[in-house]
């Protein structure tokens, strides 16, 4: 029998029951943003229930170097520590964010989220290549089947409602089967402020500071209110960001240039 999930509020859709013991690796993307931070202690308590080993965890986290919040990659270390799971990161050997967008002379949008599949997706197969071949090495003539775990959640976006939460993972190949399992696909925000708050493991400030959400400081597919809070809040990089933006000849978004967002978060710091 299937252990139950530990208990939490209850929602209209329950994301799937999975057994963590079909996996011999489970993945944790994280951030160290709400919804990774919220993610990993619900796993760790599904895991308990099951008594299924926390060292068959891995926590990663996709280091995208000068556009992150400060602090970022230290904080989901330590939310990862808290727990007693292994923790890496991984991150783009040819250069961050920022170097990418000059080299290709344009930033990316949401038909074009270049930054989401090269600076995190394609790093985190790499690791799953490592893995891959350890667990061979150990001994094991068959795939190692890992559980990627992301913390999207249905409510955050109509596109990200579409997605499913439970099934096949592109990242599966001949030396590995890989499941993508949305954790807390089903969850709202109040839930997973409520479980943070139980759980004691500390948050970003960013938050405090009235961001809704982390990972790079200025996303293309944030608001104009939360880019100009982030610019005020991080002057030198929206700075930086207004230089390459002159440089390349394109601007941040179709309808919003980091100039805008620059002066208006000046005006508003006035």
């Amino acid at each position: 029998m299937i252990a139950r999930k530990p208990a939490r509020p209850p929602v209209l859709s329950p994301a799937p029951e999975v057994d963590l013991h079909d996996y011999d690796l489970v993945l944790i993307n994280t951030s160290a943003g709400k919804d990774s931070q919220a993610m990993l202690t619900f796993l760790v308590e599904l895991a308990d229930a099951q008594s299924y080993p926390r060292h068959h965890f891995l926590a990663v986290h996709a280091d995208l170097g000068r556009v992150e919040w400060a602090g970022t990659r230290e904080l989901a270390e330590r939310q990862a520590g808290h727990y007693g799971i292994r923790f890496e990161v991984v991150s783009r050997t040819k250069g961050d964010l920022l170097d990418q967008i000059e080299a290709r002379r344009m930033f990316p949008s949401a038909a074009a989220r270049y930054c989401t599949s090269d600076q995190k997706t394609s790093q985190v197969a790499k690791l799953m290549t490592r893995q891959a071949a350890a667990f061979r090495e150990h001994g094991n003539d068959r795939p190692i089947r890992i559980l990627n775990c992301l913390g999207l959640r249905a409510e955050e976006s109509p596109a990200r409602a579409k997605k499913t939460p439970l099934g096949p993972d592109s990242a599966s190949n001949g030396r590995r089967q890989v499941t993508r399992w949305l954790p807390i696909f089903d969850w709202t925000e109040v839930e997973v402020w409520q479980t943070i708050a139980r759980s004691g493991v500390p948050y970003h400030p960013a938050y405090a500071a009235g961001m809704p959400r982390l990972s790079c400081v200025f996303c293309v597919l944030a608001g104009r209110k939360e880019l100009v809070l982030a610019a005020t809040l991080n002057p030198a990089l929206a700075q930086e960001y207004a230089r390459l933006e002159a440089r390349i000849g394109h601007t941040f978004k179709a309808d919003l240039s980091m100039a805008e967002i620059v002066a208006e978060a000046g005006a508003d710091t006035a």
